[in-house]
């Protein structure tokens, strides 16, 4: 059966996160919705992860399968974003190898989260206010420190439902933008509420209050009561899923 990608963007502020949950509206129900309702078929989407709630995406890679007439992929872009709310856009649909998988073919994934020290109306929504200029440099020598490492169970929800807590951590720096601050990570797998963890303990650092040695005596505790706190989700942006080239038709 033919199978196809699917790249969309959305602000998560509406959202309970990319995946079906009880308590809310999820992305991956609102797309499920409006691809049933254009195709006329029950469609299920798998998405290349979960975000949190209020977390973005500038671009999220969900597949589909599709068994029945062919369609155009220009017509269905068209037709699904006069759709979907205005917070949810699709930039390209385009069919893979039917044995592609949004989630376990994807090589890496890329998430920025943003920090400002001002009050700006124009960022306070997708951006974490401090009220206290943070060390760039203590950061920094600490996301050196998570490259060493592969075992992240001290930035990971408690409960989840994976096999392993490994992930390798191949990018993290903190840069400045005027009172912006942003830090990209780039990684094979993130685990729930990561990057929002990480955050969190680094910041710790950018104040003064966390040493390497400190840091280091966290990570290797697998505990995450010994991490510090999750910063807010509405920051917080998945940038790009990457896959080898050689998956598309």
């Amino acid at each position: 059966m033919p199978r196809f990608f699917i790249a969309l963007s959305y602000n998560g502020k509406n959202y309970v996160g990319w995946q079906i949950q009880p308590n809310g509206m999820s992305v991956q129900q609102t797309l499920q919705q409006a691809l049933s309702t254009i195709l006329r078929q029950e469609i299920a989407v798998i998405g290349a992860g979960r975000t949190d709630t209020g977390v973005h995406a500038r671009e999220m890679i969900a597949h589909f399968d599709w068994g029945g007439d062919n369609f155009s992929l220009n017509d269905l872009i068209y037709k699904l974003n006069n759709f979907l709310p205005k917070d949810i856009s699709i930039s390209a649909i385009r069919e893979v190898h039917p044995d592609v998988h949004a989630r376990f073919s994807a090589i890496s994934r890329i998430y920025t989260y943003y920090v400002t020290t001002v009050k700006d109306p124009f960022l306070h929504e997708y951006s974490y206010r401090l009220f206290f200029q943070p060390d760039i440099e203590a950061m920094n020598a600490l996301c050196g420190v998570l490259k060493e490492y592969t075992d992240f169970t001290s930035f990971s929800r408690l409960h989840t439902d994976v096999k392993t807590n490994d992930c390798r951590i191949e990018y993290a720096h903190w840069k400045k933008k005027g009172e912006l601050y942003e830090f990209t990570i780039r990684a094979d797998r993130f685990l729930r509420n990561m990057v929002r963890a990480i955050v969190g303990t680094l910041l710790e650092a950018g104040r003064g209050r966390l040493s390497e040695q400190e840091f280091r005596r966290i990570i290797e505790a697998q505990n995450r009561n010994m991490a510090g706190d999750s910063a807010p989700g509405h920051a917080l942006f998945l940038e790009k899923v990457i896959y080898p080239d050689d998956i598309w038709l």
